[in-house]
């Protein structure tokens, strides 16, 4: 590992996660694939790695699901991790007696260092990620929350602090909606939860529009050296165009103003119907100036990945730090030149990548230093290589 840019996982130690019973895996390369029949697990291990971040993961199951079917009680994911300054050691786990609290991360422990944090949040100052799924390959299509949950980990990357404050506006947007089902909503009190939801939105909208930004200008300079397709990218949100057009405090007054205005038809609805929750990410296939839905599904995935490549690379590039990166099933149906310009791109970028595919042979254009595992019914042997 010779970038010192890098985030990497030098150990991963799986105990009752999905179908590992326990695991201690061992990680000295920055390119990692793993290969093996479907069912062996391999996502399973690229989700555990997920789970170091806030949030639920790639598969974003809840925690109560995750555990060995065997050993339903409990489940814990620990992991050795080289940051360009220090090591650190980061833990998470759930069980069925800490589950019974309340709360959307309910039952879920993390630990830094040995140290017992807060809550998931804590994670987001040491480990950056981005990852890629299948279910993913239609994202452009797809519903507009799939694309604003993606937009908003590609922030993240740029912005630790980003998750928190999505965090703390659903709650308190969440707060709003129960009490305007009130037959006498306290008047005082609603007002001070749209000034809250106000203040975030904003916050949340202005890292958005700042990293899109920074990914847009990234894309434009790179983009003829790049394998995949390059997309041009916006927001379309009226938080973000407020925050586009105006200071942040009058971005708030004016959002508050709309949330009061809004009472009515958002208690009919049992929903806010304004804010950055109703935002979308919007792509175009740069080369074929063709919005990214109407494109065909192999021209979607080629142009997810360029993305993901370039949010990395812009990452690097701003925050001097590679994102680890999740990136499953990815060369099942990319040609070999694809192949050999994905595997090109994560070398130089020096981020630790993750890779699955159910064919060994997908992986044979990697360069030596890379490491290639045989899952198996949830054990791992390392391959050996010419």
């Amino acid at each position: 590992m010779t970038d010192s840019t890098g985030l990497a996982l030098t150990r991963l130690t799986l105990t009752n996660f999905r179908n590992y019973f326990g695991l201690r895996l061992d990680v000295s390369a920055r390119l990692v694939a793993l290969s093996g029949p479907n069912g062996a697990g391999k996502t399973n291990l690229l989700e555990a790695i997920s789970l170091l971040t806030p949030g639920r993961g790639l598969r974003g199951a809840s925690f109560d699901e995750l555990a060995n079917l065997q050993n339903a009680a409990s489940w814990a994911i620990a992991a050795e991790v080289r940051t360009p300054h220090h090591e650190v050691k980061l833990g998470t786990g759930w069980s069925v007696a800490a589950g019974e609290a309340d709360g959307p991360s309910a039952g879920r422990l993390v630990l830094i260092d040995g140290h017992l944090q807060k809550g998931p949040g804590a994670l987001a100052e040491y480990m950056r990620m981005l990852w890629l799924t299948p279910a993913m390959d239609r994202l452009f299509a797809g519903p507009a929350g799939d694309r604003r949950r993606f937009l908003d980990r590609l922030v993240a990357t740029f912005d630790p602090e980003h998750s928190s404050r999505v965090a703390v506006f659903e709650k308190v947007m969440r707060e709003r909606n129960l009490l305007l089902q009130e037959p006498r909503a306290d008047a005082v009190w609603l007002s001070s939860l749209e000034a809250h939801m106000a203040e975030a939105s904003v916050a949340i909208a202005a890292a958005r529009l700042a990293a899109v930004e920074a990914l847009q200008k990234h894309i434009h300079e790179t983009r003829a050296a790049s394998a995949f397709p390059w997309g041009e990218i916006s927001i379309d949100g009226e938080i973000e165009a407020l925050v586009s057009a105006m200071p942040a405090v009058r971005a708030e007054d004016e959002y508050r103003r709309m949330l009061a205005d809004s009472r009515f038809p958002d208690r009919a609805a049992g929903r806010a119907l304004k804010g950055t929750h109703r935002s979308d990410l919007i792509v175009v296939h740069g080369p074929k100036s063709m919005p990214a839905a109407h494109c065909s599904t192999g021209e979607q995935k080629a142009l997810l990945i360029g993305l993901i490549l370039a949010q990395a690379r812009a990452v690097k590039a701003v925050a001097n730090l590679s994102p680890v990166l999740l990136l499953d099933e990815v060369a099942a149906h990319l040609d070999r030149q694809r192949r050999e310009g994905l595997f090109a791109t994560l070398e130089a970028l020096g981020s630790q990548a993750w890779m699955t595919g159910t064919d060994g042979h997908l992986f044979e254009g990697l360069g030596r230093g890379a490491q290639c595992f045989h899952v198996e019914a949830g054990t791992l042997a390392e391959m050996k290589r010419n």
